[in-house]
């Protein structure tokens, strides 16, 4: 059985290379070289950057100038709808948008990036029970995304990337850089029903729509249930496809990753496999997929099983995962997985129940962001709160020694390098809910800046089934049978309280796998090394000036205006062989233009362009990241948030703080560093006349803090919202419980 489970294993030589002698790997701060465009025919020298984008759901019905509102869904009647797409409103992307995006991209990114990841949603909804959407649309409207990454990455001539489809015969595929897609909830029919595998979606993607991008090793792998892994830079950095629509709550076609019997056990156990695989290999890895596991008391993603599983693979396999990236939500932010919240029990079935209601989870975000978000903000105000010592970007005493406040601290988080917790950042869409948006990560290549990179397809062939009977369990595989609490030093051992007991009794399903070697250092996602995340850069195109429909005296803000439009109605779905549950009221979003008529009789737009949202790494950033996106950098980011204290909801119209008072704005344009620095200083001195953390008493340091956590706070939910709402808005929004 070890050799099935090894040769299955093996499936994922998706992006090859010629031969290349390596340099050393190290450690650097720097951003990527400049571009050069000087690499073999076949090859391409790193960037050290990568593209993700998100929810796309592209609309051939869409009619510039018709009406955002219910029932007519941007599809008919006299109204708003701009000619690049209805911003702010539940209407999806007009073909005119796709078009523009890619030809931005093309312009502006496409040779300064490794690899694209493409989470999803690539269909239009079924919002208009008029127009059904069928089959042959969602396989449609993917295809003709997959074309227009051809136009922007694909070889020019056959002579090039040997035609369409590459192959055996293809010298380089056709396309020069890696695409790696995933399933979006809605890219199958009836939208987020997705059965076990194989079936319709699985072979229809995998023969026509992917057949050009799925690796052929990984090709039945990915017929079994539509999950995938691309080596990007080949024998270094592999990202996975997850099929999370069988991780997903709302999939009433399948019950979670505890059963055997249930494709998200298969997804998670090939999973395991395939991260122990690459730990073998040297290899690091990016998980990527649709939707995300986010989890507080206003959204539940995943079943709690597969979030469970999930978690613990984060854990067990930090030494091989770089970070994760997601979309669904639309909406820019990251979440926290917290290990402390593992529970065995029910990640092996043991025992059921979750801790969030399952109801919340395909809530319409954008008619609730403040409440999911503020939901995030009141989880981070439980985490641990550093010493004023330590400062909040880690600065610690340079000999080592620690105090027993830091000490404290680092057993809290899981050591110094925070590995208590996990990130997943999620994007913001490019379908306009609020602005099209578009991430650009950044990684360290130190050591790789000379590597080579083929498009070559694998050639190997398809691995064997991971399947196996009861009976054929090898004897020394270690299955969980329940969990032994030891209170034990956090600062000695992480994660000794989370230890399970192991043996080789089978009492259920649960394999736990390895931890890192005590002897490895920190993984990519908590310690700088080659590979892991300097940061990351949000773009946004602000379509209510491109569109050119209405006149504001601040294009680049969105006054409040009819914010929402809202009815409830039967959802389009219900003609669909689906079960009770699965026939929710469907909330509509008209957009802030609804009710209203654009000024021109004809679509007079600007000329399309994307726009800087933020970048991580700018000095000045509200964020404080500089060149660190370590787990514990984020943490801390989280923490800054969690301190923020809101107005009551009585208290809704008053003045968050003396910070928003129009008179004093200093807050917003100082210089962030400066401003670490200095509010550093002054807790040090407070905290050495008062001994106490920071925080306490009215001292100047205080309310400097105070302030920095105000304007953390609501740039956080400025760039969530991918900047369509004003100041006041905002502080309105997010300013109060």
């Amino acid at each position: 059985m070890k050799l099935a489970l090894l040769a299955y294993a093996i499936a994922g030589l998706g992006w090859s290379s010629a031969e290349h002698v390596q340099k050393p790997l190290g450690s650097t701060d720097s951003r990527p070289a400049p571009i050069d465009l000087n690499t073999p025919k076949h090859g391409r020298k790193l960037k050290g950057r990568f593209l993700q984008i998100t929810d796309i759901h592209p609309d051939p019905f869409y009619d510039a100038y018709s009406s955002t509102e219910t029932g007519s869904f941007c599809h008919r009647g006299h109204g708003a709808a701009g000619y690049y797409g209805a911003e702010t409103s539940d209407c999806d992307s007009p073909l005119t948008l796709v078009n523009a995006i890619f030809s931005w991209i093309a312009e502006h990114l496409a040779d300064d990036i490794d690899f694209v990841i493409w989470t999803g949603d690539s269909a239009r909804h079924d919002n208009d029970e008029e127009i059904p959407r069928t089959e042959a649309q969602v396989l449609g409207q993917n295809r003709m995304l997959v074309n227009k990454f051809r136009e922007v990455f694909g070889w020019e001539n056959e002579d090039d990337g040997g035609g369409r489809g590459g192959g055996r015969e293809g010298r380089a595929g056709p396309f020069k850089i890696p695409i790696v897609p995933t399933f979006g909830n809605n890219d199958i029919l009836p939208h987020n029903i997705f059965v076990k595998g194989p079936n319709r979606w699985t072979k229809n993607y995998l023969t026509d729509v992917w057949r050009d991008i799925v690796p052929e090793a990984q090709k039945h792998a990915f017929e079994r249930g539509g999950w995938f892994f691309v080596e990007v830079i080949p024998n270094k950095l592999a990202v996975f496809s997850l099929n999370t629509i069988y991780f997903f709550d709302s999939n009433s076609a399948v019950d979670g990753c505890a059963s055997r019997t249930e494709p998200g056990y298969e997804h998670m156990e090939w999973l395991r496999i395939q991260l122990q695989f690459l730990r073998d290999r040297g290899m690091k890895a990016i998980m990527s997929g649709h939707v995300p596991p986010a989890r507080n008391d206003e959204k539940v993603g995943w079943d709690e099983t597969c979030w469970q599983k999930y978690t613990i693979w984060m854990q067990q396999y930090r030494d091989v995962i770089v970070g994760s990236v997601y979309g669904h939500m639309n909406i820019e932010h990251f979440v926290l997985q917290d290990f402390k919240d593992i529970d065995y029990d029910r990640a092996a079935g043991i025992r059921h129940g979750k801790t969030q209601s399952s109801s919340k989870s395909d809530v319409n975000i954008m008619l609730n962001d403040a409440g999911y978000l503020n939901g995030l903000r009141r989880m981070w105000s439980k985490l641990p709160l550093a010493p004023a010592t330590l400062g909040w970007d880690g600065r610690e005493d340079p000999s080592g020694r620690n105090s027993a406040d830091e000490r404290s601290y680092y057993d809290k988080i899981g050591g110094k390098y925070a590995e208590r917790f996990a990130v997943s950042h999620i994007a913001a869409s490019v379908v306009p809910n609020y602005f099209p948006a578009l991430r650009v990560y950044e990684y360290d290549i130190t050591g790789l800046e000379d590597f080579v990179v083929s498009p070559a397809a694998a050639l190997s062939e398809p691995s064997p089934e991971l399947w196996y009977n009861d009976d054929e369990i090898d004897e020394e595989e270690q299955y969980y049978t329940g969990v032994e609490s030891k209170k034990r030093s956090f600062f000695s051992n992480p994660f000794s309280i989370f230890t399970p007991t192991i043996t080789k009794k089978k009492k259920s399903h649960l394999i736990i796998p390895q931890p890192p070697s005590k002897h490895a250092p920190p993984g990519p996602a908590y310690s700088p090394q080659p590979l892991s995340w300097l940061g990351y850069t949000v773009y946004h195109a602000n379509l209510t000036h491109i569109n050119n429909d209405f006149n504001f005296t601040d294009s680049t803000s969105i006054e409040s205006a009819n914010l929402t439009s809202t009815q409830t109605l039967i959802d389009p779905l219900s003609h669909f062989p689906t079960t009770p549950e699965d026939v929710r009221p469907l909330r509509w979003n008209g957009g802030k233009h609804a009710g209203s008529y654009p000024r021109h009789q004809k679509p007079q737009p600007l000329n399309f362009t994307f726009e800087l949202e933020y970048d991580t790494r700018e000095h000045d950033d509200a964020y404080g990241l500089g060149n660190s996106s370590t787990v514990r950098a984020w943490l801390e980011l989280a923490t800054r948030m969690g301190e923020f204290k809101p107005k009551k909801a009585k208290d809704h119209s008053a003045s968050v703080d003396d910070a928003q008072n129009p008179e004093d704005e200093e807050w917003v344009k100082i210089d962030l560093k400066d401003y670490l620095e200095e509010a550093h200083i002054l807790d040090v001195e407070t905290t050495k006349k008062k001994k106490k953390h920071h925080g306490d008493g009215d001292d100047k340091g205080s309310k400097r803090r105070k302030k920095m956590v105000e304007r953390t706070w609501f740039a956080f939910a400025s760039r969530a919202v991918v900047g369509t709402l004003s100041e006041d808005e905002i502080v309105d929004k997010f300013g109060s419980d």
